[in-house]
């Protein structure tokens, strides 16, 4: 099958995989998705067996089917190689009553390297299959661990630039000192004075600039996006849904056709999405537990059907779910339409222009897939210290809202036997001063230098850290521009030199 692409807001046509990976978003602002959903064409029983990059391949071609066998591979063979510092890429491990899905095993200790080590390779390929010409400008807004990820994959590739603008008061000091050490002639990090919610409209803006784009293609440029709104960073992610739920029939812990539960820390709504789709395309899911820290706006879409972003901003210690705009939540929002693009321009408009919309009833109808619930700051760091407690194992302050969560849905469905999976997206070193203080509290408030306390982590873990972390200590500070939301563009302009 054929599968081609269409703007969820429905102006411009069907374009290919290639041109979608190439643009990002959506001339018209939307999101790209599927004009069809594929199925997985193989067994669990033949998936159980195969390594990781062998089972992306078998994911991955479903959706990317203008990608030749031989392009795809290249691409998934460069992306998931040594830099993992697994076999596995993205082991499981059983803790607490859960299996958790360990999705921090690349270069930046995030899960948001297990989709950006490929999404170079399948640009660049792109670029090449469509005949651009144009150097490509990623511009992307980051949370935390995006823009670190997404540089450290673009870094020096050959025909690209990418500028990452992030909260300069709002990530943690490793997340921090990822991105402004970062190597490469072609990086370019910005400190905004705002939240990722600022940072994500002043790129979004750009991206809808037609003269902005106009003057950039004069100069030899074009944008493109490494964040989840491009489907070449949603298409990856699909794949350890797909993984994890074979190793967990290899291993006996369920049986092919057995339902899983799927829990995910959610910030952007990508990841989660992510499990949807592996549902669609038919893995067997039985709920779609969507975790929230303070920062609710999710949880309360869920229980309400209204979407409402003006609120206060909470900085918690999971600062890559601070966030107040899920983008990619408009992609389910189009499936919840039955695929009507005017009735999800209508509701991205009103969110645009009065901050909220209320999904209909018959929406509402649709949503029995997803459980939502919140964990407070307390209950983040109770999470962290009790399974510690109970089972020795550490997990990251995202890790820990999504198990907070999952805690609240057994407690709310007694009855449900399916066996759970919990996306572990950070490793704990990467916010050691939130874990230690769960763990050690009176350790982590007379310690001021963050890296006594990934000495700490270390100790208490029995875990050597990360070489990420460790290379760190010494790497010099190489991007030190800070702006104002509204001087974005002017920023970018100033770097380009246009």
């Amino acid at each position: 099958m054929n599968i081609t692409y269409t703007s969820t807001r429905g102006h411009g046509g069907e374009v290919t995989a290639s041109m979608a990976i190439l643009k990002g978003l959506a001339d018209d602002g939307g999101l790209f998705v599927p004009v069809t959903m594929p199925k997985l064409d193989v067994t669990v029983d033949q998936l159980k067996n195969m390594t990781y990059q062998e089972t992306a391949y078998e994911v991955m071609k479903l959706f990317l089917t203008d990608f030749t066998e031989d392009e795809l591979k290249d691409c998934i063979r460069k992306a998931y190689d040594e830099k993992f510092d697994t076999k596995e890429i993205a082991p499981i491990r059983e803790a607490g009553g859960a299996y958790y899905l360990e999705l921090y095993h690349g270069a930046t200790i995030a899960f948001k390297d297990m989709a950006l080590s490929i999404l170079p390779h399948l640009m660049i390929t792109a670029a090449r299959k469509n005949h651009v010409t144009n150097d490509i400008i990623i511009l992307t807004a980051t949370s935390g661990d995006t823009g670190k990820a997404a540089m450290a994959g673009f870094a020096d590739v050959p025909g690209t630039k990418i500028a990452v603008f992030y909260p300069k008061d709002g990530v943690s000091p490793v997340q921090e000192r990822q991105m402004v050490t970062q190597k490469g002639d072609n990086t370019f990090v910005v400190g905004i004075e705002g939240n990722f919610d600022d940072a994500q409209a002043g790129v979004k803006k750009m991206f809808s600039d037609k003269e902005l784009e106009k003057e950039l293609d004069a100069h030899g440029f074009q944008f493109s996006s490494a964040n989840s709104i491009n489907i070449g960073r949603l298409v990856p992610q699909i794949v350890y849904y797909v993984y994890a739920y074979t190793r967990l029939v290899k291993d006996g812990r369920i049986k092919d056709g057995d339902k899983i539960n799927i829990t995910v820390p959610t910030g952007n709504f990508g990841n989660i999405l992510a499990a949807f789709y592996a549902k669609q395309i038919g893995l067997p899911v039985n709920k779609l537990i969507c975790a929230s820290n303070e920062n609710k706006v999710l949880y309360d879409f869920f229980a309400t059907g209204t979407y409402d972003r003006n609120r206060p901003f909470v900085v918690t210690s999971s600062p890559s779910m601070d966030i107040l705009i899920s983008s990619n939540l408009e992609r389910l929002i189009y499936r919840l339409t039955d695929n009507d693009p005017q009735a999800t321009e209508k509701l991205m408009q009103s969110l645009a222009s009065g901050g909220q919309y209320t999904i209909t009833d018959a929406m509402r109808a649709k949503l029995t897939d997803f459980y939502g619930n919140f964990a407070t700051e307390e209950e983040t760091l109770a999470t962290i210290r009790d399974l510690y407690q109970e089972t020795g194992y550490v997990i990251d302050t995202h890790t820990a809202v999504a198990a907070a969560v999952y805690r609240k849905y057994k407690a709310a469905h007694a009855g449900d036997p399916a066996v759970t999976v919990i996306a572990s997206t950070a490793s704990p070193y990467k916010f050691s001063r939130s874990v230690m203080k769960a763990i050690d509290p009176e350790l982590e408030e007379k310690t001021v230098d963050e890296f006594a306390l990934v000495d700490a982590l270390s100790k208490a873990s029995g875990t050597p850290e990360p070489k990420a972390v460790s290379e760190l200590r010494t790497a010099p500070v190489r991007h030190k521009t800070t702006c104002a939301v509204p001087d974005m563009e002017k920023t970018i302009k100033t770097w380009l030199g246009i």
